[in-house]
């Protein structure tokens, strides 16, 4: 027969050691949904491969001079339409530039549209959303129409309309023709934003906490910026990822219609433009700087996809 003592010894042993490791428990730090997402896009392939071909067309964006000592725009015509060689690992183009050393150079003004069109789209459509979301009635109603015009008016066709009709010359500066193309980018793209804040801010709107706040006394302001937008950070940085890629891609398509970027500044999409004459006889040409232009979308779009799966719990 047990002894009544010895059990009770070793039940008051069990209990502390039970008591120690839950109070070991409680007082281990809950992961938030940041460190949460961050823990799981470390270990997904496809997030490693879409950041390291970011990062390195960002190293090319901010320091080209460490890929390239070559001149952009330094041209001979005696050189032209070379296919690749060691002097030239992509060649020259129609006018005799070196297409390694413009495809280096042209990642900065693809990149400088792209996040610039990209934060402004987000910012007036963010902005906008949360205004609606939160106060609803006629702003909601007015905000979500407008929002249904733009919806309706087909991108390219509403950018050849404003920046055809803009009065653009030989002599205006290329940072005026940057800002021109950038502003138009955002302002046909800013009701995607603005629908997905909104949306994040009515569901926002409905806790319990959000409904205490205003009980309290709280301002709109106050409920917005320290309710509202922390709920709708998520999925707007998931659209932020995978637009900065399409935006990118938009530069590139205006700039080989004629209405974007052109020479002497040095882009992808001008790039792309400039050997469409040239294809048949100098494929390399075209081939070079729209290898890297769907590589960095492609991998924008990657990097989207995976923070929108790692930042939606339901998805795991």
């Amino acid at each position: 027969m047990t002894d009544p003592s010895t059990a009770a010894s070793a039940a008051g042993v069990e209990a502390h050691e039970y008591v120690t490791a839950a109070e070991h428990a409680g007082s281990g730090k809950t992961r938030s949904l940041a460190s949460d997402a961050w823990h799981d896009l470390r270990r997904r392939p496809l997030f490693l491969i879409s950041a390291l071909v970011i990062a390195v067309v960002l190293v090319m964006a901010a320091f080209p001079s460490l890929f390239t000592s070559v001149d952009p725009n330094y041209a001979e015509l005696s050189r032209s339409r070379t296919g690749p060689s060691a002097q030239a690992w992509f060649g020259y183009d129609n006018q005799g530039a070196d297409i390694f050393a413009r495809v280096i150079h042209g990642a900065r003004a693809s990149i400088v549209v792209g996040v610039c069109a990209t934060a402004l789209t987000v910012l007036i459509g963010g902005a906008l959303g949360l205004l609606a979301g939160y106060f609803g009635g006629w702003l909601d109603g007015l905000m979500s129409r407008v929002a249904d015009v733009f919806f309706g008016l087909p991108f390219v066709l509403g950018a050849i309309v404003i920046l055809a009709s803009l009065d653009r010359t030989s002599t205006t500066e290329a940072w005026e023709i940057e800002l021109l193309v950038i502003l138009c980018i955002s302002v046909l793209s800013w009701p995607v934003a603005m629908r997905i804040t909104r949306s994040a801010a009515i569901t926002a709107k409905q806790q319990d906490y959000v409904k205490a706040a205003r009980a309290l006394g709280a301002s709109p302001a106050r409920v917005i910026l320290r309710h509202l937008l922390p709920n709708a950070v998520a999925p707007v940085l998931v659209y932020a990822t995978i637009a900065l890629g399409g935006f990118i891609g938009a530069e590139a398509t205006l700039s080989f219609l004629g209405i974007g970027l052109r020479a002497p500044v040095v882009s992808w999409g001008v790039m792309i433009a400039d050997s469409r004459d040239i294809v048949r006889v100098a494929p390399h040409a075209l081939l070079f700087p729209a290898a890297f232009l769907t590589a960095t979308v492609l991998a924008f779009v990657m990097l989207g996809d995976a923070v929108r799966e790692a930042l939606d719990p339901k998805g795991r």
